[in-house]
């Protein structure tokens, strides 16, 4: 079975695909004739997503907490019992949090646990279940980062796990250099999503704008390799 489909159209897997940049980009994948397994916590939006998709033929959804090793495992594995490969992987899913160290300003210790295992340990997990699929189909890793993780924010322990994001691109393209696999990190800047609890004030990114940028690396031809993409909008200042 998994070889019979691994022949038609590639397989495109996103995580923290329910909302924001991960929704826009499964649409902008659909319309570039990819199948796309959606995964994220949250059920009910996956499931409406993949009917607005075209449903199970063009997309399949898995609820996955990216922080879980088993989670992440059968993900992979119903990828590609369903669609015989995984030839992208857009490892998206994360969140912030408030901008200081300070006890009477900061999360609880409890959300920095949970942002850090989210950003840094749900990044890994995703390529550790899904790299050896990426080298058989010489595909294309993707991972979101920010310009967070190239600019120190204040107080901002989100920004230590994207910088540790961008370690990871890189420390993953020099892994794979040579397997005819590609590897991009994605760094956007401020982007009117669920991310943020208040509108940005200034005419921010949106969700399509940053998928266009995804869509972008990976058209590019095989022997093209857009290793980073920072993409902030106009008004951005920092």
């Amino acid at each position: 079975m998994r070889e019979a489909m691994a022949d038609s159209q590639p397989t495109f897997l996103i995580t923290g695909a329910s909302t924001g940049i991960g929704a826009a980009t499964a649409r902008h994948a659909v319309d570039a004739g990819y199948r796309v397994v959606l995964a994220a916590r949250s059920e009910e939006k996956l499931a409406r997503l993949v009917d607005e998709l075209g449903g199970r033929d063009h997309a399949l959804a898995v609820r996955t907490d990216v922080t879980e090793w088993e989670d992440v495992e059968v993900l992979a594995e119903r990828a590609l019992d369903a669609f015989g490969s995984i030839d992208v992987v857009l490892a998206n899913a994360g969140f912030g949090g408030a901008r200081s160290f300070s006890p009477a300003k900061a999360d609880s210790v409890e959300d920095w646990k949970a942002m850090i295992l989210t950003n840094v340990y749900g990044a890994a997990l995703t390529v550790r279940a899904t790299i050896e699929h990426v080298k058989a189909a010489k595909g294309h890793i993707l991972l979101t980062g920010s310009v967070a993780g190239r600019r120190a924010l204040p107080g901002s322990l989100y920004s230590a796990t994207k910088f540790a994001v961008t370690s990871m691109g890189e420390g993953l393209r020099q892994e794979l250099n040579g397997t005819g696999c590609r590897v991009t990190l994605v760094e956007p800047g401020m982007v009117d999503t669920p991310f943020f609890e208040n509108k940005p004030s200034i005419r921010a990114l949106e969700g399509d704008d940053v998928a266009r940028a995804v869509l972008y690396a990976v058209q590019q031809p095989p022997h093209v390799d857009v290793n980073e993409i920072l993409i902030r909008p106009t008004d951005q200042d920092g």
